[in-house]
């Protein structure tokens, strides 16, 4: 099934059955009010959800309406905690040589993950303010998840039984303040703004062989003012979905409702481009010797959508202008 999270004017939202092909949309009365909720209850929300899905799918809903991405906040729009990894070496790598930055221990063995702001997430459509273009703004595209509870200690092996819903994401990146606040040994904050999300949350099912062995096995589309920069391939993530949960569960428990990120989708490929401008950049500089592509402008939009073999988007797209704060 797909969830998306509707404005009501309310900071979590009102939680919605989207159908499978991205058409109609109904809200999920009388099962849960938002999709956090859901998730604190799901073993008896579950079902329900599912079952309205079906009826939707078939035409059975009366008042059904045409989904409507614009209408969309996060999926989550508030979360308990949001942790993003680095699950491709490739990409690791070459923000090493962009930062200059030494090594970083075990980087191919044991995943690198930070704790981001999961207060504020944004929707697909939403304008995203930026205090100054002197920052480097920058996109990251990623692919993500949403847990239920996950105990302390769980297993890779065990892991991937708390997933609930699958997620496609924009970890929007302040490169010029990164080096600082990574000098000085604790977490970003301030180079990491607010994360934007895809419309819809969707449960693992519903991509079929494209969701296996922990990993989404699509490719990301990534664009800015509709000229493709990227469409690396998710099934290249060094660290599973089920290997990042088990490392962030190590010392303690997570709550329902925790988002957990692969970090930047990116391939070695030359053909796949890049999910970032970081690495754009990093490549002209290995080639050429200097930087040709500029960081993001006000005025400029992002577009990005995960795509399937037979072109469906299962998570809709995001399509934001970064705007002056």
């Amino acid at each position: 099934m797909k969830l998306a999270t509707y404005k009501d004017g309310s900071r979590d939202g009102q939680l919605w059955i989207v159908s499978r092909d991205l058409s109609m949309a109904t809200p999920a009365h009388g099962i849960a009010p938002t999709l956090r909720a859901a998730l604190e209850a799901w073993d008896s929300t579950a079902p329900a959800l599912r079952s309205l899905a079906a009826d939707l799918d078939a035409g059975r809903v009366a008042g059904a309406t045409p989904f409507d991405p614009a209408r969309c906040m996060a999926p989550l729009p508030r979360a308990p905690g949001w942790l993003d990894g680095s699950s491709f070496l490739h990409h690791g790598r070459l923000m090493e040589k962009a930062f200059n930055a030494p090594p970083i221990p075990d980087f191919e063995t044991v995943p690198v993950v930070y704790q981001g702001g999961s207060d504020d997430l944004r929707g697909p459509r939403e304008p995203m303010p930026f205090v100054a273009e002197e920052h480097q703004i920058d996109m990251e595209g990623e692919f993500g998840l949403i847990v239920g509870d996950v105990p302390m200690g769980t297993t890779p092996e065990k892991a991937l039984d708390h997933v609930r819903l699958l997620v496609q994401l924009n970890d929007w990146s302040l490169r010029k303040l990164a080096p600082y606040e990574m000098s000085r040994g604790f977490g970003w904050v301030q180079a990491k703004p607010s994360t934007s999300f895809a419309p819809v949350a969707i449960t693992p099912d519903e991509l079929g062989d494209d969701w296996r062995d922990g990993r989404i096995q699509l490719r990301l589309h990534v664009a800015i003012n509709g000229r493709e920069v990227g469409r690396a391939h998710g099934g290249a993530a060094a660290f599973s979905f089920g290997r990042l949960i088990s490392h962030c569960a190590a010392t303690r428990r997570l709550s329902a409702g925790t988002i957990i990120g692969t970090g930047t989708v990116s391939n070695d490929d030359p053909e796949a481009g890049s999910s970032c401008l970081s690495e754009v950049r990093v490549l002209e500089i290995l080639r050429d010797g200097a930087p040709k592509t500029p960081f993001l402008s006000f005025g400029d939009r992002v577009q990005m959508q995960a795509r399937a073999d037979d072109g469906s988007t299962p998570f809709g797209a995001l399509d934001q202008e970064v705007v002056r704060a």
